[in-house]
């Protein structure tokens, strides 16, 4: 996971945060209407296509389910990195994590790492979690209990908030999937990188179509502002996941990501058929 440390390393900011939950305007033309009730982000089959799409980026694979056991620590001052969506032990997300798998399964194989988890959030530190944890994530992994509880911490602090917020802002299935992607980079608070920065950055210059503006102008702006955000930090400054991806969708005006999809990520290339 490449969040800001400061965006999520609280247990409040793992809550929807103001910019993410506050009531829009709704569409009141048909035209914007039609745009918000059509198939989302949410649609089981576009949903997929949104998990290939992170993980080619954060994983170099389209196999999203693949990375339930992925764990390790990336030098990038966040600890370690794991699981389907990169939570990390330095970023709250992680301790979130093993106490919602532990409410739904206690003793399990993770259970007793609770207490170092809560020390080092915050921190790139592995005090208490070596030299057993990454052995122990993995078996974890195999645990269905364990697997659902990856998604269910993925879908309430990233992909409703951000699907959510999107359809909001009157936003198709590619602003959906944009504000999605940002949110698992950059996380949400109150940082000038975070998501809702993010978002403000943008409307400064441009309208969404909830508010009459218009859908490629808006889009093109957040993802300007992302583009900027990602240059904060050294471990996002390469930018091709929006450059040479959801840009490329955008230019193709391909506002629903219908398949087949073609992108390119950190170089490497991938397709949806």
């Amino acid at each position: 996971m490449t969040r800001t440390l400061a965006a999520v390393c609280t247990a409040c900011l793992l809550m929807p945060a103001a910019g993410v939950t506050a009531q829009a305007s709704m569409p009141d033309t048909p035209q914007q209407s039609a745009a918000v009730a059509a198939v989302g982000l949410d649609d089981p089959a576009k949903k997929e296509i949104a998990m290939k799409i992170v993980s080619s980026a954060e994983n170099s694979s389209l196999d999203w389910r693949a990375q339930f056991k992925y764990i390790e620590d990336i030098d990038d001052g966040r600890g370690y990195t794991g699981g389907i969506i990169g939570f990390c032990s330095g970023t709250h997300d992680m301790l979130e994590l093993v106490r919602e798998y532990t409410k739904r399964k206690p003793g399990n194989v993770l259970a007793k790492y609770l207490p170092a988890l809560e020390r080092v959030d915050g921190s790139d530190s592995h005090e208490g979690l070596d030299p057993n944890y990454t052995k122990d994530w993995k078996t974890a992994a195999k645990d269905k209990v364990f697997q659902d509880a990856q998604e269910f911490e993925r879908d309430r602090v990233y992909f409703n908030p951000a699907v959510n917020r999107a359809k909001q802002d009157g936003l198709r299935t590619l602003g959906q999937f944009a504000y999605y992607d940002a949110i698992v980079m950059h996380g949400d608070g109150g940082d000038a990188t975070s998501f809702s920065s993010i978002r403000k950055r943008a409307l400064a210059k441009a309208k969404p179509p909830a508010q009459g503006g218009d859908e490629t102008a808006y889009l093109n702006a957040f993802l300007d502002a992302r583009v900027w955000a990602m240059k904060q930090e050294e471990a996002h400054s390469d930018t091709s996941r929006v450059d040479t991806a959801q840009r490329v969708f955008l230019k193709n005006k391909n506002f629903d990501l219908n398949t087949p999809l073609s992108w390119k990520v950190y170089g490497d290339s991938f397709s949806i058929k």
